[in-house]
């Protein structure tokens, strides 16, 4: 390998900011899922990947692709590539930081006369935030891999109240193959798919390391539409036996169960629980006793087991509070996703990469979703790089410094250079 291969960062930070003036919507960052916000990225970074002397291309539900080419072209291609796309107002790295980490690894490959020996791409992907606009998951890469369901494409974007299928046929793709199951990505074609991403959480700054080294991603299981009923009634009128307080009956339940999940972190039972939505209705008044009370809760762990214990807990206290509080809990349909293991190999091939560099690293669990994991589902080889982030993630305060940005790229740039060859 060239003594003098690094990752071209000062491409990375232009490209950064130029993302951030072109979508930044007053108060954050706001790139639309198959909307103009997105495209406006992945045509900034179709012209830089052109600019470089990569071959670019799109498939059918409007990934990108920007190739170095390798000397054995009919290789399985190593992957390098995140989301382009953003919640409302969010921040300028969720995803962006993938996508530019791959252009500056191959930007420095070409600065370094490096050639791979099989094609090194740079993949942008569409519509990884789609939970925010579609309530689906990663329709850009499980549409590239063949494995979007027919019916999907008929959910409707929260915002627009029209098909993804429409909004994607209005950005020029094409959802018809999608529908079919067309697949241009495979364990037939993919060597190893590789995602830099910032780290959601507070755990990698806390400990003072720029780069997280990720096992894996998590399953869920979710609740999206479920709510309690109680009965209406006079907030001065009504005597405490006599209620049947939907809100109060949901403030129970919450309690109890952030309680049930706390006796199995003490376990070491890893996961998360989150009531993302706890409220009353629009009906609900000043002088009334809340009849109804909805919410959302999103259970996540690298290990289901954990979370089918949670959920037990959870089918244990409904009955009970029910019967107590005269009320009723409707749940609803369930939805979730399974756990994505990311490949030891390139687990391995990332640890050495950091430590022959001498970056300080942390082997760590996901705990958000990622492109990663449709890769890792469909058999193809995937890994992940963490960054260090300040303030979180989905807000415009995200603030992952250039200096834990370069580093990782450094990691990545090592490794993809070690596993094209």
């Amino acid at each position: 390998m060239l003594p003098n291969l690094t990752p071209d960062i000062d491409l990375a930070a232009r490209l950064f900011d130029v993302l951030r003036a072109r979508t930044h919507d007053g108060v954050g960052i706001t790139r639309e899922a198959f909307g103009p916000g997105e495209r406006i990225a992945h045509s900034l970074v179709r012209e830089e990947g052109e600019r470089l002397g990569l071959s670019p291309r799109t498939d059918h539900v409007g990934n990108l692709y920007l190739t170095l080419p390798g000397t054995d072209r009919s290789a399985p291609a190593v992957l390098i590539g995140s989301h382009l796309d953003s919640v409302p107002r969010g921040g300028n790295f969720d995803g962006a930081a993938g996508v530019l980490a791959g252009l500056s690894a191959v930007a420095g490959m070409k600065r370094a006369g490096f050639v791979p020996g099989r094609d090194v791409t740079v993949m942008a992907i569409r519509a990884e935030e789609a939970g925010a606009w579609f309530p689906t998951s990663y329709p850009g890469s499980r549409g590239a891999l063949g494995r979007l369901k027919p019916e999907e494409l008929d959910i409707r974007r929260q915002d627009s109240g029209r098909s993804l299928a429409d909004h994607m046929a209005e950005e020029g793709f094409d959802p018809a193959a999608a529908r079919v199951g067309t697949a241009v990505l495979g364990p037939h074609n993919v060597a190893a798919f590789l995602e830099l991403h910032i780290e959601q959480g507070p755990v990698l700054d806390a400990l003072e390391i720029p780069v997280g080294i990720v096992t894996g991603i998590p399953g869920s299981r979710r609740l999206r539409a479920a709510r309690v009923l109680g009965k209406y009634d006079h907030s001065g009128g009504t005597p405490r036996r006599y209620r049947h307080d939907a809100a109060i009956a949901l403030a129970e339940f919450a309690y109890r169960l952030d309680e049930a999940w706390a006796r199995l972190d003490a376990e070491r039972r890893e996961m998360v629980c989150t009531f993302c939505v706890l409220a009353t209705t629009a009906e609900a008044g000043f002088t009334k006793i809340p009849g109804e009370a909805v919410f959302q809760l999103d259970v996540r762990s690298v290990d289901m087991r954990n979370v089918d214990k949670l959920f037990a807990a959870l089918h244990t206290l409904v009955p009970e509070i029910s019967a107590r509080r005269g009320v009723s809990f409707e749940l609803g349909a369930e939805g979730g996703s399974q756990p994505a293991p990311m490949n030891a190999h390139i687990q391995a091939g990332l640890v050495r990469a950091a430590t022959s560099l001498g970056i300080a690293h942390k082997v760590m669990p996901s705990g958000g979703g990622h492109d990663a994991a449709a890769f890792a589902n469909a058999g193809v080889p995937a890994g992940m790089v963490f960054v260090r982030n300040q303030n979180g993630s989905h807000n415009p305060d995200e603030e992952m410094r250039m200096e834990d940005f370069a580093q990782a790229c450094a990691v990545v740039t090592t490794w993809a250079a070690g596993a094209a060859g």
